[in-house]
């Protein structure tokens, strides 16, 4: 599955995000958190400057994740 360590390190300090960071955006890359950043703009910026086309993941810090819907329209 991809992003799938991103993740697991993800979960594996979320209790310690959550204390030091609540509502920003982390920066994973495998099982290196690399920064935390005001804006989800800034964590992208960054990920794209030093991985380039590479997997990394950024992610809203919170305690609940939120649901997202999406539909496809119907085409006959």
């Amino acid at each position: 599955m991809s992003l799938e360590q991103e993740l697991k390190t993800y979960e594996e300090n979320k209790e310690r995000l959550l204390s030091e960071a609540k509502g920003k955006f982390v920066l994973i890359k495998g099982d290196k958190i690399i920064g935390i950043y005001v804006s989800q703009e800034d964590a992208l910026a960054e990920g794209y400057k030093r991985f380039g086309n590479e997997e990394f993941l950024v992610k809203e810090i919170t305690e609940i994740e939120p649901v997202n819907f999406f539909t496809r329209p119907i085409v006959k």
